[in-house]
């Protein structure tokens, strides 16, 4: 863990700040180990300063990297920070996304007026959007997981069970095979209602001839999965199989462009390519994909407007779709993580539509 607040206080020279406050509790996660839900660290070049409250001591005590010192337990976590600030004039940034306009008003007032405050944005996401291998070791592990319960659930069949139905076992398997919890609510739709990209499991009963949307993820180990598959409910019409080949097809050359140095919105664009060409376009309005670790959604993205660059250890979602409202929808989704010489797609299930009776 140290060697990551290392590599953040490297990054804090390029951003002119002498410490950073640290308040995502993902983050804090990230960079001491601690996985609480209330917590901050105050992090510099000679300074790695972790505060809690009562609730946490024993926790912090078992999970806290020990480059860090404790401070506390205190019920204002902020002023125990302030009070472990270096003397001088010092320019502390803070996570402007996270801190709430109270928080910082709070802030400013424990803090004296030498300490100047900086918002920066996205430093320690950064950091994370590039896996080390003992993280990628562990999506991999989440998504074998959530492939395995995703097997179980629809060996039992489609028709005739419903939507929510069908949510609630899948979530009740990935946790009774060790997932700590789904990544997300999952999603089960069934005809029309898979035009809603995400779209809520309802107590509706799936029928035979209807495509299924089923998207879902296990989080172990506080890493996530996250994986789409649509299957066809005891039999398949020739559109919805017609809709389910060019998802498969865009979604396979978006796969095929993932590759350390190609940006986000080249990777995009080889998928969104196949659908535009066949006349569907307007009906794929979400990004390519984004980054997964910790949380199922980070960086980097793959849409049309992300000028990311994909570097190895960055482990990104290629997921394209085809909405047509009242009608069907189709998405398809594998976990690919980006190596230094290509590609491995950690989704292990296959793509090509299936009927489930």
């Amino acid at each position: 863990m140290s060697t990551r607040a290392d590599r953040l206080v490297e990054l804090l020279a390029g951003a002119a700040a002498d410490a950073i406050l640290v308040t995502n509790p993902v983050n804090v996660r990230y960079l001491t180990g601690f996985t609480g839900s209330s917590a901050i660290a105050l992090i510099g070049p000679d300074i790695r300063v972790f505060a809690t409250d009562f609730r946490y001591v024993e926790q912090a005590a078992k999970e806290l990297d020990a480059s860090f010192d404790r401070v506390g337990p205190s019920q204002d976590r902020l002023e125990a920070i302030a009070d472990a600030l270096p003397a001088g004039d010092t320019r502390l940034g803070f996570e402007e996304a996270h801190l709430s306009v109270r928080e910082h008003a709070r802030l400013r007032e424990r803090l004296p007026d030498r300490i100047e405050l900086d918002g920066l944005h996205g430093l320690v996401e950064n950091l994370r959007a590039i896996k080390a291998p003992e993280e990628v070791a562990a999506i991999r592990a989440a998504a074998e997981l959530a492939d395995e319960a995703f097997a179980r659930i629809i060996s039992h069949g489609l028709v005739g069970h419903r939507e929510r139905e069908l949510a609630i076992a899948l979530e009740f398997e990935m946790r009774r095979l060790g997932a700590d919890r789904p990544s997300f609510e999952p999603i089960v739709a069934t005809g029309p209602h898979g035009a809603l990209p995400h779209a809520r499991p309802r107590d509706v009963e799936i029928t035979s001839g209807e495509l299924v949307v089923i998207d879902w993820g296990a989080q172990l180990g506080g890493y996530c999965s996250d994986c789409t598959r649509t299957l066809a409910a005891g039999s398949v019409n020739g559109h919805g199989a017609e809709i389910h080949q060019l998802v498969l097809d865009a979604q396979i050359k978006g796969v095929q462009a993932i590759a350390a140095g190609a940006a986000g919105r080249e990777v995009d664009a080889v998928a969104r390519h196949v659908i535009d060409s066949r006349g569907h376009g307007e009906r794929f309005g979400h990004g390519l994909g984004h980054g997964v670790g910790l949380e199922v959604h980070e960086d980097p993205r793959l849409a049309q407007r992300s000028d990311a660059v994909l570097e190895p250890g960055n482990v990104v979602t290629v997921e394209p779709g085809v909405y047509l409202p009242g009608e069907l929808g189709v998405r398809i989704e594998d976990l690919v993580v980006v190596t230094g010489s290509g590609r491995e797609i950690l989704s292990g299930l296959a793509k090509e539509l299936t009927v489930i009776d």
